[in-house]
């Protein structure tokens, strides 16, 4: 279960409430679901009960409660707790995880990409500068990601002017002079340096296209093995199964702001959250193969996939050898 989807899990929740005559109250829009904060707990926390309270004229806390039990009806989650005045802590049922790796496989890497801007068009231009150039380009790719139809270089489209780049990112190559000019924010400047070149972790390119290439190399491995990716329930990997459920929102917040870094900045954090994982996908020694192997080669297939497809909207290659 993706953010997204818990989202849309707790407005039904919140719709429920209010045609069964528990709640006297306007049903939100939309309803934000994020990682706990601190004294939380669970996969995932909501502030709607607070945010319902003062119009429905009833405490956060019995809010809360009363959205609580309609909650638990959801196959999806697991268990749902109320902490401090009246968030709704919710931890994700132990299938949603292999769920959203089976999703992730099945969608390769169109995973993320949705229908939320299915009908609208969108108009943009760029000034005369490769920053801005290449932002365009990459905005109009996550926006048409998300199912917008998109016109490049209109003259009464939205001005594309992020701080520009203060030097050529031609040297670096394609690959690494695009990073250089998504990654830091538009309103950051750019550093086209040596920096984006370097084989080594403190060059966040280099850890998520290594990332994604380790992840090929399991595969090739595995397949050595006579094994491959069967998912299923995986152990300690809490913090990379969050960040790619949150990969559809951090899309749909990409194209929605007109901001590719923070696709970029995504990509790392999955890259990051990997490492943990890997060393216990191939057997060891004279073990063999069992099913934890295969759920865990299908979660960092899963990984790799979304770097991967985060990569191309991004215009960069993902290479299975690094």
């Amino acid at each position: 279960m993706t953010p997204v989807e818990l989202s849309r899990t707790v407005l039904r929740a919140v719709r429920c409430a209010v045609d069964e005559g528990e709640l006297r109250v306007a049903v939100p829009e939309r309803v934000r679901v994020a990682p706990p904060g601190p004294g939380g707990c669970g996969d995932y926390a909501t502030n709607v009960a607070l945010q319902l309270a003062r119009p429905a004229g009833r405490a956060a806390q019995h809010v809360a409660e009363v959205l609580r039990p309609r909650l638990l009806r959801d196959p999806g989650v697991g268990d749902v707790v109320i902490t401090g005045p009246g968030f709704l802590n919710i931890s994700l049922a132990d299938a949603a995880p292999v769920a959203l790796v089976r999703q992730i496989l099945r969608s390769g890497t169109r995973y993320g990409h949705g229908d939320a801007l299915q009908g609208s068009t969108v108009r943009l231009r760029a000034v005369s500068e490769v920053r801005a150039v290449v932002h365009a380009d990459v905005v109009a790719r996550v926006l048409r990601s998300q199912g917008a139809l998109v016109h490049l270089d209109d003259p009464a489209g939205v001005l594309i002017r992020p701080v520009p780049a203060p030097a050529d990112p031609a040297p670096l190559g394609p690959d690494a002079g695009r990073w250089a000019l998504l990654y830091p924010a538009p309103h950051d400047r750019p550093r086209i340096g040596g920096e984006h070149l370097v084989q080594r972790e403190s060059n966040p390119l280099f850890r998520v296209r290594y990332a994604h290439a380790r992840t090929r190399a399991l595969l090739r491995n595995a397949g050595d093995l006579g094994y491959g990716p069967e998912p299923g329930p995986v152990a300690e990997a809490r913090s990379l199964l969050r960040v790619l459920a949150d990969h559809p929102r951090v899309l749909a917040a990409a194209a929605a702001q007109h901001a590719p870094d923070r696709l970029a900045r995504h990509l790392v954090a999955v890259a990051d959250a990997l490492p943990p994982l890997l060393p216990a996908v191939l057997p060891l020694g004279e073990e063999k193969p069992s099913a934890a192997h295969r759920a865990r080669l299908a979660l960092a297939d899963a990984a790799g996939t979304v770097l991967a497809g985060g990569l191309s909207l991004l215009g960069i290659d993902a290479p299975d050898h690094l």
